[in-house]
């Protein structure tokens, strides 16, 4: 997060990113994948209205263990900061087909 420029993070509204080991197995077959780095729980800035308002945190979390396994120590930091991108991305409202049109998928 301290590497995310500052126009970036300012613009954060609402929302915690924290790290854990393992998604569950019940969040894997919820989303039809075989890996998750990253997940975005929330409501995206562009679809909040006038009503929105007194709700918990969006939440970005990392999972540490996928990344570990797939990425050696050179490529690790590069995937978390590809991770976080994608999943600050989607707070701010981008799918995951114009997120790959961008090269962040």
């Amino acid at each position: 997060m301290a590497g995310l420029p500052t126009e970036l993070s300012d613009m954060l509204d609402n929302v915690v990113v924290m790290v854990e080991d393992w998604p569950d197995r019940e969040t894997i077959d919820y989303y039809e994948v075989d890996t998750l780095y990253g997940l975005y729980q929330g409501v995206p800035l562009t679809e909040r209205g006038s009503n929105y308002y007194g709700v918990m945190p969006d939440t970005i979390t990392i999972f540490r263990g996928p990344l570990e396994r797939d990425f050696g120590r050179d490529q690790l930091v590069e995937q978390v900061r590809v991770t976080v991108v994608h999943e600050i991305a989607h707070h701010f409202g981008l799918g995951e087909e114009r997120l790959e049109e961008l090269g962040w998928a």
